[in-house]
């Protein structure tokens, strides 16, 4: 469809039905205008010609914090700030793109998808999106994509899976016949970011952002996750999520992150298991004396953790199932004081005077006794950056009001559930 075809699609009413799918009612002029400037930008860049539109999503973890790198269960969703790009083939052998957000414009060459020695940045990641495709048997080809993007960076909500979520779909639809399924996806981004990173991570923020809605998934068997789709209106319940930017840590995170799986994964050694999927807690209960000799006191909180952290999500999807939502509210907030006193991500021991995390939920948890309604907990990794909250729609904005005062302005963003991952939206129009 050329552009001006496409402009006109964006100002019908059945574009504005989708747009309030995605990102709300009161976002339907706004998105309509951002759709249209990319748009614009892809015809003034590479000329008037047919294309087609893509949105992905970012993700929120909203439980099972620090579970699947020793293969556990998480319920995560997909949010309403995304990636949005428009896209066609040029017939060639070299992709072109031009991100606008990160003020890039680069060129690919198909027949050199091997990384840089630095192994950084996002010409490396798009290689590696590319040979990922290539090694899993589906068809590449040259391409022009101009992409935008509102996922905040660095708030845990994965601003690169969103964008890398964009791409597949992109290459899906234009040389695969969208035959493509979103777990394929997930795991060519965790290619990409193994490979062409060197970034040891794991399918959660591909497939939630990929999958999109509110999605449950079981990380026993990690090569095949076992991924479910909560069909729950998040939208009903008046209730929105607020993610909370604490400040960013001064300290190196690196071996504090990596401390997490390693020690759980040493409470399974003891078992001569390799992660803590593979045993249970009864067990580590069991040999208590000698697992604390083996592995230490922490390893054996974090196990514990990892187990009834596996059973909270468990009971969350069943609460939304039963549309049970003060349950599930309640699970939000054992959640979140499990990771603060068991799984100790709150704060790193290296600086421990410094605690963005921990001031910031001590303020939501203040706010929300007083008002006897919501949930918090840390988001995503911890030790510094972020914090979730989940507040009824009525008290959101004094909410964010009382913890930009003490975390500062613009540091609170308001999101809700959408229920689409990443798609192309003339699929949908």
């Amino acid at each position: 469809m050329e552009a001006k075809q496409t402009l006109e699609l964006l100002d019908s009413g059945k574009a504005d039905g989708l747009f309030a799918e995605l990102y709300g009612s009161s976002e339907t002029a706004v998105q309509r205008e951002r759709y249209k400037e990319v748009v614009k930008g892809f015809e003034k860049e590479f000329g008037d010609r047919d294309l087609l539109l893509f949105s992905s999503p970012g993700r929120t973890e909203i439980s099972g914090n620090h579970t699947d790198h020793n293969h556990g269960k998480v319920l995560a969703g997909s949010i309403n700030l995304d990636c949005v790009g428009a896209a066609a083939k040029n017939m060639s052998n070299k992709v072109h793109i031009v991100s606008v957000t990160f003020d890039q414009k680069f060129t690919i060459d198909l027949n050199e998808l091997e990384p840089s020695p630095k192994k950084a940045g996002t010409v490396d990641l798009v290689k590696g999106l590319l040979k990922g495709f290539q090694k899993s048997g589906y068809e590449i080809g040259g391409f022009d994509a101009y992409i935008t993007s509102n996922v905040i960076s660095s708030a845990g909500v994965s601003s690169s899976a969103s964008f890398e979520m964009l791409l597949c779909s992109m290459l899906n639809t234009l040389f695969n016949d969208g035959r493509m399924s979103t777990v394929a996806y997930a795991h060519i981004g965790k290619f990409a970011e193994n490979y062409y990173w060197d970034k040891g991570s794991g399918l959660l923020d591909q497939m939630a952002c990929a999958v999109g809605g509110l999605i449950t998934i079981d990380f026993m068997e990690p090569s095949v996750p076992k991924v479910e789709k909560i069909e729950f209106d998040f939208s009903s319940q008046n209730h929105s999520l607020i993610i909370v930017q604490t400040g960013k840590g001064h300290a190196d995170l690196s071996a504090d992150y990596s401390s997490v799986p390693n020690e759980m994964k040493k409470v399974a050694e003891f078992f001569g298991r390799e992660v803590c999927s593979q045993i249970t807690e009864q067990e580590v209960i069991d040999h208590l004396q000698e697992i604390r000799a083996y592995a230490g006191d922490r390893s054996v909180l974090r196990a514990l953790h990892f187990f009834e952290e596996n059973k909270r999500v468990e009971e969350e999807v069943k609460a939304l199932r039963e549309n049970r939502f003060g349950d599930f509210l309640q699970n939000i907030t054992a959640s979140g004081n499990s990771s603060w006193k068991w799984l100790q991500n709150c704060y790193t021991n290296s600086n421990y005077q410094e605690q963005g995390i921990t001031i910031t939920l001590a303020l939501t948890e203040l706010f929300i006794t007083e008002k006897g309604k919501g949930a918090c907990r840390v988001h995503g990794g911890g030790f510094a950056g972020v914090i979730m909250a989940m507040l009824p729609n009525d008290l959101v904005d004094e909410y964010v009001d009382y913890i930009e005062k003490a975390t500062g302005k613009g540091n609170a963003y308001r999101m809700s559930i959408r229920p689409y991952g990443s798609i192309c939206i003339n699929d949908l129009l």
